[in-house]
């Protein structure tokens, strides 16, 4: 069987979390690869810009350590590889990475700054540029305005972006009464007295 790569963009939103969590439960398959991606973008002041991007990749990588953690609490021995670079924000980077890899998908969490609609901005085909299955997880109540951001630029598409989109939403349980049980199904049965009759002896003839 080939080892499958999943990359799962890591940023610091709970959506992004929930990416990983469907990517783990819907996607994952045994022998396959996480690698847990997270881009950060390079100051522009030049004085302070060594320091700052240190401390930049050493927050990525601690935050890709706790996506880690969540990998290892929903799958033990889950084969998992962390890549934190830096880079650009448009997306760039991420499908450069993505393609050098040759990964089999690409899951993220969509939200409002999400480099997927400036990745759709600038290119007809999303699959295309990335050359892998793209999954969007984003949270109920954002269909519209996604439909309404990349109409202009994939026209007539299905899915509109040209990848595929879950919406997670929670699953409510009904407040369902117990049912009243008017007599017990199983007495005890310590409560149930037998009775003996003596067997009648027949008379002579």
């Amino acid at each position: 069987m080939d080892v499958r790569k999943i990359v799962v963009v890591v940023e610091d939103l709970e959506i992004a979390r929930t990416a990983l969590q469907w990517a783990l439960h819907n996607l994952l398959r045994f022998g396959d690869l996480i690698t847990l991606l997270h881009v950060f973008s390079s100051p522009s002041n030049s004085k302070t810009r060594k320091k700052k991007t240190r401390l930049l990749r050493l927050k990525g990588f601690q935050l890709a350590l706790s996506f880690k953690d969540l990998c290892n609490n929903s799958f033990f021995n889950t084969n998992i590889e962390i890549i934190v670079r830096e880079g650009d924000q448009e997306g760039g980077t991420i499908a450069a990475l993505v393609r050098e890899m040759g990964a089999f998908a690409l899951v993220v969490g969509l939200h409002d700054q999400s480099f997927l609609y400036k990745l759709a901005m600038a290119h007809n085909n999303v699959g295309n540029i990335l050359n892998c299955k793209v999954v969007a997880i984003k949270q109920p109540g954002a269909i519209q305005e996604i439909r309404t951001r990349a109409t202009p630029v994939v026209v007539g598409s299905s899915t509109n972006m040209d990848f595929s989109l879950i919406e997670i939403a929670s699953l409510e349980v009904p407040d369902i009464p117990a049912p009243k049980v008017a007599y017990k199904i199983c007495p005890d049965p310590y409560a149930v007295i037998w009775r003996w009759r003596k067997s009648r002896r027949k008379s002579g003839s």
